[in-house]
């Protein structure tokens, strides 16, 4: 079964510029958070510690660095559960813990606190408004094409203040949602509230293929709407710039990536969602 290694797993590899190698060694390596919780859903959260610059960069390497023993406790200020933790085949690193019991509600704000050794590492999230996709389709600049992209529309309400964050998931191909390339969307750039937004589809780490940002006739496209908070858009807005600036998300240009976490780095984020499902036309077989 094919693994892959995602955007959120960049954050385990510290940068630093040359001159910086031998202190960054010296220093005790960070817990890196990658947590969410969305409306109607459970909280998923996955663990590493930071890995230097200057080691090897594989998926033994990662694996080698992944927390399975942290104790994880997930609170809505009334109830609270303890995630488990199990193996996911899919992915790379293929530990995540998970919840069973808490589910997301929009408006709630829920805590994340995580023991681990000598650490506590803490923070706090909302889970805003869902908004709902009106539609999701897959268009072709020329009908000769077998790649495409998708476009979204959503009606932005008028009467709140709106974060977005559109991911896809390719069905059979990624185990997991990707927040879309320029995906991150704050309302107060929107000239009117009927939202029309192209997506390109969001970067894969150690992919098996040559990246490309568009879709291709044969996916099965999985589309989500997500709300988002100003930290979370702050935090995945961050984490573009540095792709772009870098030309390589596994070494940042710089250590500017926002956190909401105290006692580490990364993110622990609650999201509205609203998903649709686009089907593309069938792949057409190359002649023998």
């Amino acid at each position: 079964m094919k693994k892959y290694l995602f955007f959120l797993l960049a954050l385990i590899f510290v940068s630093c510029s040359n001159d910086d190698v031998k202190t960054e060694k010296s220093l005790e390596s960070k817990i890196v958070v990658e947590g969410w919780i969305e409306e109607g859903d459970f909280a998923n959260v996955l663990l590493s510690t930071s890995i230097p610059v200057t080691d090897v960069i594989d998926s033994t390497n990662v694996l080698n660095h992944v927390i399975r023993s942290a104790k994880i406790t997930i609170s809505d200020g009334v109830t609270s559960e303890v995630l488990r933790v199990k193996n996911d085949k899919n992915r790379v690193p293929p530990f995540v813990y998970f919840g069973s019991s808490l589910k997301g509600e929009a408006g709630k704000e829920y805590s994340l606190k995580i023991e681990y050794l000598n650490r506590t590492i803490e923070a706090v999230t909302i889970i805003p408004k869902s908004v709902a996709l009106k539609s999701a389709d897959y268009i072709k600049r020329n009908p000769a094409d077998t790649t495409g992209y998708v476009f979204v529309k959503f009606d932005d309400p008028s009467d709140q203040k709106n974060y977005y964050q559109i991911a896809t998931k390719i069905e059979g191909e990624e185990p997991i949602f990707v927040p879309s390339f320029y995906g991150n969307l704050d309302d107060k750039n929107f000239e009117n509230p009927a939202v029309s937004v192209q997506i390109n589809r969001g970067v894969i780490l150690f992919p098996k293929t040559k990246f490309t940002p568009y879709f291709a006739d044969g996916d099965l496209i999985h589309v989500k709407l997500r709300t988002q908070t100003k930290e979370s858009l702050d935090f995945w807005n961050s984490w573009q710039n540095e792709i772009v600036n870098s030309q390589n998300p596994i070494y940042p240009a710089n250590i500017s990536l926002k956190s909401n976490i105290k006692g580490g780095i990364g993110i622990w984020s609650g999201y509205g969602q609203s998903t649709l499902i686009v089907k593309t036309p069938p792949k057409k077989e190359k002649p023998i």
